[in-house]
């Protein structure tokens, strides 16, 4: 009985050991953290969404203008022209012998499909324009420019013509391709040099893109209202 009675014992002794044993080696669960809360507040405001839709007309997100291909008739050329109120500029540009064509329009900002009123406040960045289709053979690209565009308007007042304010009004020239590129920053750099204008020359030059044609009462302007508005003449 004694033997039965001592072996009890080691047993339950043992089994004490073991429990505490197992217990000391099993972690004790900690408890889950809690979830942050994604509810906005006005500490922690909700995010911008990814990639959200910008709109066309907001001044500071300005794309790059998709680049236009050349569509000018065989034996002929296309350019673009900005140099204030589109109306002076196309009625002087018309009459240069080699030009063939002009149109007036809006050129040089983001806005799909703009009308006159899109051009004001820099809401669009389209410039007014002169798209001009010239034979080079007649008229070459450099003198189109330095006798005939850079004497039409004043290239040293920034997002200026005479009386007309805003980027619609600025001084550009928007090349189809390298050559008419080069030969746009020569010529601006020859008439900057020249000492006529007592201010730096700040036309843009830049690549040509997508051509919105102006209303229908926009086009040959001074032609159909002889003594209309105009601030554009031939600087001696």
């Amino acid at each position: 009985m004694a033997p039965l009675c001592l072996m009890t014992a080691w047993l339950a002794l043992s089994g004490i050991r073991t429990s505490a044993a197992d217990t000391a080696a099993t972690p004790t669960p900690q408890p889950r953290a809690a979830q942050v809360s994604e509810a906005p507040s006005p500490k922690n405001p909700t995010p911008r969404p990814k990639n959200s839709a910008m709109t066309p007309n907001t001044p500071n997100q300005t794309p790059a203008p998709a680049a236009a291909p050349d569509q000018s008739p065989p034996g002929l050329e296309t350019v673009y022209l900005a140099g204030g109120c589109f109306w002076g500029m196309e009625e002087i540009l018309r009459k240069i012998p080699g030009v063939r064509e002009t149109q007036a329009g809006y050129t040089g900002g983001w806005l799909p499909n703009p009308k006159y009123d899109d051009t004001h406040d820099s809401k669009s960045g389209h410039a007014e324009s002169v798209k001009v289709v010239f034979d080079p053979k007649t008229l070459p690209f450099e003198e189109l420019l330095e006798k005939w565009f850079f004497r039409m308007h004043d290239p040293t007042t920034l997002n200026r013509q005479g009386n007309d304010v805003g980027s619609q009004y600025r001084s550009a020239i928007f090349t189809f391709n390298e050559t008419q590129k080069k030969t746009a920053e020569t010529v601006k750099a020859r008439v900057n040099a020249s000492g006529k204008w007592r201010r730096p020359v700040v036309t843009e030059i830049a690549t040509a893109s997508i051509w919105y044609p102006a209303e229908g009462y926009h086009q040959k302007y001074l032609l159909k209202n002889p003594g209309g508005y105009t601030c554009h003449f031939m600087r001696d």
